[in-house]
């Protein structure tokens, strides 16, 4: 369907209407009244739906579990994560890998976020980036490879800049998840993983920065988590990898430290500044009670596991 309207003497562009059925699309019965209702009563109403989303996240765990296993494999051989999303689904993703880095030391390389409209959507929309295949078919041809773990990131599960990205990343050789909030989704069967989370009407009809969003912030945390913990990024569940930027930080991984080998902070200060701050050599050498160019060592040789360099040391 197309609309459009035209003023005398002047021709105005016809522009595509897609009416979407998604389930994000359709009207809340506990909203109807919304815009009646007291503060306290719309955010009651807010908090309530918002409710629903950790259980529609547990329903597909196992369907994360698989893209978990598909991205520790990537990595492990030498491939990359890409995500490709449009509006909120492709902010979300932008953010969820740019917290990698800081948070696990993960190479920036490895989780690469791929936003319909570039980086100017990210603060603003960008006038039909969504709709267009063949630009998600575009970026996808000139930077996913064979290996590769392609996510599309798509509230309605039709989102056509993300479907024409998975389609070219299939060709490519790479496998496809798609993460929605719509359950029924036609594009389910074209990928090698479907992550259908089922959140229901949102609060305010259509708007998917929502219950929907919040669900595939959700996911995501909980998916890349996973992966740096199987590739070793936590011992125990203590961040053991994380970048030290600021003071706050800094003294975050003396903490860490003496929770991970019960010694007192003036030892894991010492500790941390012979290894030249790196936290994983020093927690390695205070838990073994080997010399810091023996735990780096070990830890070269384990692939920087954590464990593995404690297990070559006990041997």
């Amino acid at each position: 369907m197309t609309t459009g309207r035209v003023e005398p003497g002047k021709v105005t562009a016809v522009r595509p209407v897609v009416r979407v059925g998604a389930p994000t699309e359709r009207r809340n019965p506990h909203s109807v009244d919304l815009d009646l209702m007291s503060t306290r009563e719309v955010l009651t109403v807010i908090n309530e739906a918002d409710r629903r989303v950790p259980g529609a996240v547990a329903a597909v765990l196992d369907e994360i579990a698989e893209t978990v296993d598909l991205a520790v494999a990537a990595l492990r051989g030498g491939h990359r994560v890409h995500y490709f999303g449009a509006g909120t689904s492709g902010r979300l993703g932008v953010l969820d890998a740019a917290e990698l880095a800081p948070t696990f030391n993960s190479p920036r390389h490895w989780f690469c976020a791929h936003l319909a409209g570039g980086p100017e959507a990210m603060w603003r929309a960008v006038e039909d980036a969504e709709d267009d295949e063949r630009a998600g078919a575009a970026d996808a041809t000139g930077c996913v490879r064979a290996g590769d773990l392609v996510v599309g990131l798509a509230a309605s599960g039709r989102t056509p800049y993300v479907l024409g990205a998975l389609a070219a990343a299939r060709a490519q050789g790479a496998s496809t998840v798609l993460l929605c909030a719509n359950p029924e989704a036609d594009a389910a069967s074209s990928v090698d993983v479907f992550i259908g989370v089922d959140t229901g009407p949102e609060v305010v009809t259509g708007s998917t920065r929502m219950k929907a969003g919040t669900a595939q912030k959700l996911v995501l945390n909980t998916f890349s988590t996973a992966v740096m913990v199987r590739l070793g990024r936590v011992y125990s569940n203590l961040m053991i990898d994380m970048v030290a930027t600021n003071a706050k930080l800094r003294g975050r991984m003396i903490s860490i430290l003496m929770e991970a080998t019960g010694c007192a902070e003036e030892i894991c200060r010492v500790a941390l500044h012979e290894a030249d701050g790196d936290l994983k050599t020093a927690l390695v050498s205070l838990v073994s009670g080997a010399e810091v160019s023996a735990a780096r060592a070990a830890l070269a040789r384990s692939a920087d596991q954590v464990r593995g360099a404690l297990a070559l040391l006990a041997s």
